[in-house]
């Protein structure tokens, strides 16, 4: 007869728990852009990092930051020029992003926090420049 040990099945439970928590908090990925939308400057694109047995799922409508600059006194906006292919870095924020794109200090919806729902292209690596 063998003996169950109450540590080792606790430890075991808690350490399943600690595994799922830390597999729902996103904080980068490469991806690669499916599609982009131009006008709304957003993309779907697909994760590059496989972290399950599962193939990655697409993360859909991703914004897409754009810039602001000041070259030699003359100030310039740069929209993004993304194609289907180029590989970018995804950035999950710290909350939900939805209420905050107007500019406004705004309450977030949800309690989300690092969520593929709050996904931002933040760059596009040297291999799609």
């Amino acid at each position: 007869m063998s003996k169950l040990d109450p540590a080792a099945s606790m430890a075991t439970l808690l350490q399943s728990l600690v595994d799922k928590a830390m597999s729902d908090i996103h904080v980068g990925l490469p991806c690669r852009i499916i599609t982009f939308d131009e006008s709304s400057c957003t993309a779907d694109v697909l994760p590059l990092i496989k972290t399950g047995e599962d193939e990655p799922a697409m993360i859909l409508n991703v914004q897409a930051l754009g810039q602001k600059l000041n070259i030699d006194g003359a100030k310039k906006v740069c929209k993004p020029d993304l194609a289907s292919g180029d590989i970018v870095f995804v950035s999950f924020a710290d909350g939900e992003l939805r209420n905050t794109l107007t500019g406004s200090v705004a309450k977030p919806n949800t309690t989300r926090s690092h969520d593929r729902n709050d996904a931002v292209i933040v760059g596009v690596f040297p291999c799609s420049l």
